[in-house]
């Protein structure tokens, strides 16, 4: 089926997941809506049950946001000002923003350049006797290296928090994510794997106490009711999005098998096309499951921002993930980063680019999205030659 010009292809495409399970999220919806109980309450309490199990943990706090869940966890653990924590300089924002919020000093670790997960080597002499955590990210879909990290935290005895927003469903040494460290953090936002319409997020961890000081800060620290045993903050799930969530949990296994089959269908396509040197396939290494929230290529040849332009003219959706590494932000200067600090996250700034990736992605679609960059790539290339 050729490709509509004027449609184009999405980065993300969330009407045919909505229209497969249309019936069962607006009953879900009306469900809600007749029991009054809009925030928190059953609906959200049977989705944290659920959502632990899947994970493999013992509980799981519903939150507002991914941020959220990442401020809760690191309040959880008591971090705050006079506190480091270890991150990686190339991730969302909202992995350091958290960290800072708590009146805690980011350290960054720089990356793995392959994988672009943070680099256990790198982290090991930057733990100093004020180091509070280690927080890993599990980037574009893959789980970083844990098997050194566990190592190193436990022998500085360092809890290791997860940022999994991207990683629903992936997996290191057959063990899923949200069981890999102390504390792992999920976003729910609508283009995740697990995505809602709205914002979500959610907490899961093996420790009861940490499990009840997080539900407690949720609610501006109340327990019980109008007794407030911490400063919290307004960071509730609604009961609207758990419900629509909890239709959608059981496919996740079914969502993730179909992006990975769609980033085998692209690394066929880049490969059969000869892009190999000019679009390098994303990395996966051994023992980990890659659940591609992401198809994250490698423009080589400083081609990336022309191409990414190409894309937009032919109607094709992209995404820059992360055109600036964060110890380069202007709001982060206090830190005094330098360019040159960590070098294999900014090589990532200025090469990477997300392809159109979704579950119901179809191979024509990908198709087409790989003969509009071979065109283009192999046309500059013959210029430049």
């Amino acid at each position: 089926m050729p490709i509509d010009p004027v449609i184009g292809v999405p980065l993300c495409d969330l009407q045919p997941q909505y229209q497969a399970l249309r019936e069962q999220i607006e009953a879900a919806v009306q469900r809600v809506l007749a029991s009054g109980q809009v925030i928190l309450g059953p609906e959200v309490a049977a989705f944290e049950r659920e959502f632990a199990d899947a994970c493999g943990a013992s509980y799981a706090i519903g939150c507002a946001s991914g941020t959220d869940a990442l401020s809760l966890a690191l309040h959880a653990l008591q971090v705050g000002p006079g506190d480091e924590v270890i991150v990686p300089p190339f991730t969302f924002f909202a992995t350091v923003g958290s960290v800072c919020r708590t009146g805690a000093t980011p350290v960054f670790a720089d990356i793995d350049p392959d994988t672009f997960n943070l680099d256990p080597a790198q982290v090991e002499n930057k733990i100093t006797p004020r180091t509070k955590a280690i927080l890993v990210v599990h980037l574009f879909g893959q789980t970083a290296d844990m098997e050194p990290l566990w190592r190193m935290a436990e022998r500085h005895s360092l809890p290791i928090i997860e940022d999994a927003a991207q990683a629903q469903g992936a997996s290191y040494q057959n063990k899923p994510v949200g069981t890999l460290g102390s504390i792992a953090c999920f976003s729910f936002y609508p283009s995740k794997i697990l995505g809602t319409y709205g914002d979500g997020g959610m907490v899961v961890t093996n420790d009861a106490e940490w499990a009840e000081r997080m539900r407690c800060l949720r609610g501006h620290g109340m327990s019980p009711k109008y007794y407030h045993k911490y400063i919290g903050w307004n960071a509730r799930l609604d009961a609207l999005q758990a419900a629509i969530l909890r239709v959608k949990l059981p496919h996740v296994p079914r969502w993730v098998a179909a992006r990975q089959a769609a980033a085998m269908r692209y690394d066929a396509l880049i490969e059969a096309a000869h892009l190999n040197h000019t679009l390098q396939r994303p990395v996966v290494r051994p023992c980990r499951s890659h659940a591609f929230n992401q198809y994250v290529v490698r423009v080589g040849g400083g081609l990336r921002d022309a191409l990414a332009q190409h894309l937009a003219q032919a109607r094709i959706g992209y995404e820059i993930y992360y055109p600036l590494a964060l110890h380069l932000q202007e709001c982060l200067a206090y830190l005094g980063g330098q360019p040159g600090d960590f070098p294999a996250a900014e090589e990532a700034s200025r090469c990477v680019l997300a392809l159109p990736m979704f579950p119901e992605i179809q191979p024509e679609q990908q198709q087409h999205v790989i003969d509009v960059c071979a065109a283009f790539l192999r046309r500059r290339t013959r210029l430049a030659a």
